[in-house]
């Protein structure tokens, strides 16, 4: 029979380290034991939360509900061609170590998102990306476990609905779903993304005269440990803001005022700005209150320093905001998940 804790800590279950009490806990390694956990505390009867790495979230209050922990395991081919690898990974396995698999057997596609800290299960839900590649370039289908109806639906790579740090998960379905198992699409013959300006120069820094997978995903390491606090030392949930996006005559008008604004083309007259550089403009960078801080290296990345409360980080992200929007007129979303009873 599953164990279902009572009262327990997330404080070890989310990389931001700060203290929430969860009614109700529970840690499924199998399909299983989530059901017997349903069984027992249906969601009808109270909220639930699935809870991954813990990197893509902040606790601002106590969660009042159940917290599943996703520990369903496993990295299996499951097809193959000529061309590429099909490879289902449990939700509940480290992304980095799924990554690092792909590189030491030659499949490529997910070695620019080396080191992104969190689970695989997560990995679709916000589409994460790094230097020019996005999860939804090798994403094939995912297999999810609906908590209301308790039913197995796939979702093919149209279903899940993907955006700039967008799907399905994060809008319609919505808590709906527990993810299972990820399959990616790997390409046996890998065609190298290293167009991002900070890559290039990584890799001509690390003098690479042939690219390789290895090659690629070391640059994108040593790029990242770099410029991000390791969240084992230094409490983070990498980029706090997502982003924001303009039309391009928004961003030509911005550019008469601020000069050196950087901007890349998103479609059709879109433009993306880059959100730290907006909060180092306000002087953010480097600045602390208490425990809470904006990381010195990054303006995007916000910290623990030790014993900051998730109210305490919140409240700076929101002066963060405000102050970018007084002086660029541009609003800044929220990239991390806020749970919390009342502040979103």
């Amino acid at each position: 029979m599953m164990t279902i804790q009572q009262n327990v800590n997330l404080l070890p279950y989310n990389t931001f380290h700060v203290q929430a009490m969860a009614r109700q806990f529970a840690a499924v390694r199998n399909p299983g034991e989530l059901d017997e956990v349903l069984e027992v505390c249906p969601p009808q009867q109270q909220p639930v939360l699935v809870l991954g790495g813990g990197s893509n979230l902040l606790f601002v209050d106590d969660y009042d509900g159940l917290v599943i922990r996703n520990e369903l395991m496993g990295i299996t081919v499951v097809q193959e061609d000529d061309e590429y690898a099909y490879v289902q990974v449990g939700a509940g396995e480290n992304w980095h170590r799924f990554v690092q698999y792909c590189v030491q057997n030659g499949l490529g596609g997910v070695e620019n998102l080396s080191l992104i800290p969190g689970s695989t299960g997560a990995s679709p839900i916000q589409n994460i990306g790094a230097y020019g590649v996005e999860v939804k370039d090798v994403f094939h289908a995912l297999e999810a476990f609906h908590l209301g109806d308790r039913e197995r639906t796939t979702f093919n790579l149209e279903d899940c609905e993907f955006g700039y740090r967008e799907s399905v998960f994060k809008k319609k379905h919505k808590g709906a779903f527990i993810i299972l198992h990820v399959t990616f699409r790997l390409s046996k013959k890998p065609r190298f993304n290293t167009s991002y300006g900070a890559l290039e120069q990584e890799l001509e820094k690390m003098g690479i005269q042939e690219l390789s997978l290895q090659a690629v995903s070391e640059a994108v390491i040593r790029i990242r440990q770099r410029k991000l606090p390791d969240p084992a030392r230094i409490g983070n949930a990498g980029s706090f803001f997502k982003n924001p996006e303009v039309d391009l005559s928004v961003y030509q008008q911005l550019k008469k005022d601020f000069q050196n604004m950087p901007g890349y083309t998103t479609g059709e007259e879109k433009i993306k700005l880059a959100a730290g550089w907006l909060i180092e403009q306000c002087g953010w960078k480097g600045y602390r209150q208490g425990d809470a801080g904006c990381y010195e290296k990054q303006a995007l990345v916000l910290v623990n320093w030790g014993g900051a409360t998730g109210r305490q980080i919140y409240q700076l992200s929101s002066e963060i905001a405000e102050s970018v929007e007084k002086k660029f007129g541009v609003k800044l979303e929220r990239e991390v998940n806020v749970i919390g009873s009342h502040l979103r």
